[in-house]
């Protein structure tokens, strides 16, 4: 829901009354000019549901259940578990984390989780792997058929199995509660929000017992082995007032610089940054003198920041700076050439992606990353799955 903007969600959902998105990003069923934010539009979302329920199009279930959801594209395979996790959890940080979360985006999700009744959206969430859950996974799916197989616009297969067998799900919940951590890996601010509606609910409702839904928030779980991070590239829009050369100089205090003859380049190590700038591709090689001990610090998306877009270009806070953007590794090398040759922006960074193990690191050293360090891919489908509040 959040990757797309409103016009975008409008043209997507244009002639399906049934897509997720009436429900994620119900504004499009308003007019233009309402405001995303107004209340109006969560009241418009929870109207959705209970038509998509009424007509069948959204089925409650009839019991609690485990699922096991894998998504396929191309190579990759990742598969987990939907489950309900814990609030309480989330508060004593056994799930962390590893992103700061945007005031107006998580009070979005408050409101839109609140009136809707609903986790609309799950948590994506992983864990160090570990072979006996893996294996028990693998024997139901051995043992029963899916019950969707489904393969959406951009090539994803999500296939679903229901796990409605009491002593399985027993099962493995006792082996996730053997799991010390669980970890954000996408949905810093789903999970903020769904953790401050349930807190809300429990101001609302004092005599809680912790057993009533909205004490648990919805999330898929994947395994940290099966799980592919994508870079996160920057666009800025101008040089701030320097040449090419100027920048190139500047640049080669700390790295050595390599002209690329037939671009785009992608980096194929850690420290090594990709720029685009001037209509030419550079190998940037970050000297040793630059790359700090500290595991936050001494990521790439880190040293670009404290070494060339802070310095040069005067980017100090990337979360709030109008002249940078944000490219996610799918989109490819050429759409940052692209938006650069379209003047959309006057230089391109690619950056060679997180590694999994790092996030976790840092996520147990309670530390935090830059913002947009990861981009995962698949992103979780919509519409697959909600939990109701109560």
């Amino acid at each position: 829901y959040d990757v797309i903007d409103r016009n975008e969600a409008k043209k997507i959902a244009e002639g399906n009354e049934y897509s997720f998105l009436h429900i994620s990003r119900s504004e499009i069923d308003l007019p233009d000019h309402l405001d995303q934010y107004d209340p109006l539009v969560y009241e418009k979302a929870r109207n959705n549901i209970d038509t998509f329920l009424s007509k069948g199009i959204l089925i409650r279930d009839e019991k609690p259940m485990l699922y096991i959801y894998r998504q396929t594209t191309g190579k990759q395979a990742q598969t987990g578990i939907v489950a309900c996790v814990s609030i309480d959890d989330y508060l004593n940080n056994v799930i962390k984390k590893h992103e700061l979360t945007r005031v107006e985006k998580e009070k979005d999700r408050i409101n839109h989780f609140d009136i809707c009744n609903a986790n609309t959206e799950p948590v994506f969430l992983t864990n160090r792997d570990r072979y006996d859950i893996r294996s028990m996974i693998d024997a139901w799916i051995k043992s029963y058929d899916p019950v969707y197989d489904i393969k959406t616009a951009d090539g994803v297969n999500h296939t679903l199995w229901i796990v409605d067998n009491e002593t399985t799900i027993k099962s493995l919940v006792n082996l996730f509660e053997d799991i010390s951590s669980l970890y954000i890996a996408d949905g810093h601010h789903r999970s903020a929000s769904a953790v401050n509606v349930g807190l809300k609910r429990r101001k609302e409702n004092p005599n809680y017992t912790g057993d009533e839904e909205f004490n648990y928030f919805l999330a898929v779980i994947f395994p940290d082995k099966d799980l592919i991070i994508l870079d996160y590239n920057r666009l800025v829009k101008d040089l701030k007032g320097l040449s090419p050369d100027q920048i190139l100089s500047k640049i080669s205090l700390m790295y050595d610089i390599e002209k690329i003859k037939d671009g785009p380049y992608r980096p194929e190590r850690k420290h090594i940054l990709s720029m685009y700038l001037g209509g030419s591709w550079y190998k940037l090689v970050a000297k040793q003198s630059i790359i700090p001990d500290d595991p936050v610090k001494r990521l790439d998306v880190s040293i670009l920041q404290d070494t060339i877009l802070s310095p040069i270009l005067g980017i100090d806070d990337p979360r709030t700076d109008n002249r940078i953007s944000f490219v996610g590794g799918s989109k490819g090398l050429e759409e940052l050439e692209s938006l650069v040759d379209e003047d959309m922006a006057d230089v391109a960074f690619a950056l060679y992606p997180v590694d999994i193990e790092d996030l976790l690191t840092i996520s147990d050293e309670g530390k935090i990353m830059p913002p947009k360090s990861t981009w995962f891919e698949p992103k979780l489908g919509s519409g697959l799955f909600m939990h109701e509040l109560v």
